[in-house]
C-alpha cells in the first residue's frame, strides 16, 4: 500500500503515472486534466507540482506529483466498482503516509533514529570483520556482505526506507541489528562458515519475531 504513496518535500504525494495506470487511464489525459485545473486556479496549482520520468524507449517526458487534495480532485471524476476500490486504497496509503510524516516530527522518533543509528554504526563495524573473515574463507564477494546483511534487517523490520519507518519499527530494527552484530561475533568466535553466521542469523531474528507475536514484513 505505502507504494502508493511517497514523500516529496516533506508532503505525502502521489505521482500521476501510476495514478493513471491504477485507475486505466491514458496518462496523457491525465496530464491535460491536471493542466486545466492548474491553469485555471491558483489554488489547484498548490497542489500539484511537476517532474519528469524516463520511458522504456528512453525518453524523458513530464509527470506531477499531487497531494491528498490534488489526488481528491483529480480522482473525483474516475468512476466504476474498480475506481472505487482504488481510490479507498489511496486514502488508506495517504492516511498511513501522513501519520507516519506526523510521528516523524516527534522527539520520541528522533531519539529512536539516533539510537538506531548508534547501533547501525556497531553493527557495521562488526560486518567489516566479518568481511575480512569470510574472504580468509574464500568468499569472492565478501564486500556484498553489508548489502545483505542491511537488506536482511530491513525486510525483517518491514521496512524500505529508515527514514519513513515508525517508532515501533525503528525500535523492532535496533533488535534485530542487535541480533545481527551479537551472531557474527559469536558465529567468528566459534569459527563458523560465513555462510551459516548469515542462517543463524536470520534464525535468531524469526525466533525473536515468534516470541515477540511479530509478522515479517
Amino acid at each position: 500500500m505505502n507504494d502508493l504513496v511517497s514523500v516529496k518535500r516533506d508532503e505525502a504525494v502521489c505521482d500521476s503515472l501510476q495514478v493513471a495506470e491504477k485507475f486505466k487511464k491514458n496518462h496523457q489525459h491525465v496530464l491535460e486534466a491536471i493542466d486545466k485545473m492548474t491553469v485555471e486556479n491558483s489554488t489547484v496549482a498548490g497542489m500539484f507540482f511537476q517532474s519528469t520520468y524516463k520511458a522504456d524507449n528512453g525518453h524523458t517526458y513530464r509527470k506531477f506529483y499531487m497531494n491528498r487534495d490534488g489526488f481528491s480532485l483529480l480522482a473525483m471524476g474516475f468512476t466504476g466498482k474498480k475506481a472505487l476500490e482504488w481510490k479507498l486504497q489511496y486514502i488508506k496509503a495517504f492516511n498511513a503516509m501522513e501519520a507516519m510524516l506526523k510521528e516523524r516530527n516527534t522527539q520520541l522518533w528522533a531519539e529512536q533514529r539516533k539510537n538506531g543509528k548508534l547501533t547501525r554504526q556497531a553493527e557495521t563495524d562488526t560486518i567489516k570483520e566479518l568481511v575480512e573473515y569470510a574472504k580468509a574463507q574464500g568468499s569472492e564477494h565478501a564486500n556484498m556482505l553489508y548489502t545483505t546483511y542491511s537488506k536482511l534487517a530491513n525486510q525483517m523490520a518491514g521496512i524500505k526506507d529508515r527514514e519513513l519507518a515508525s517508532i515501533s519499527q525503528l525500535n523492532e530494527l535496533t533488535f534485530i541489528e542487535n541480533i545481527i552484530l551479537n551472531q557474527i561475533r559469536v558465529g567468528m568466535e566459534q569459527g563458523m562458515n560465513y555462510k551459516d553466521i548469515y542462517k543463524g542469523c536470520k534464525k535468531q531474528i524469526e525466533l525473536f519475531k515468534d516470541i515477540a507475536y511479530l509478522n515479517v514484513g
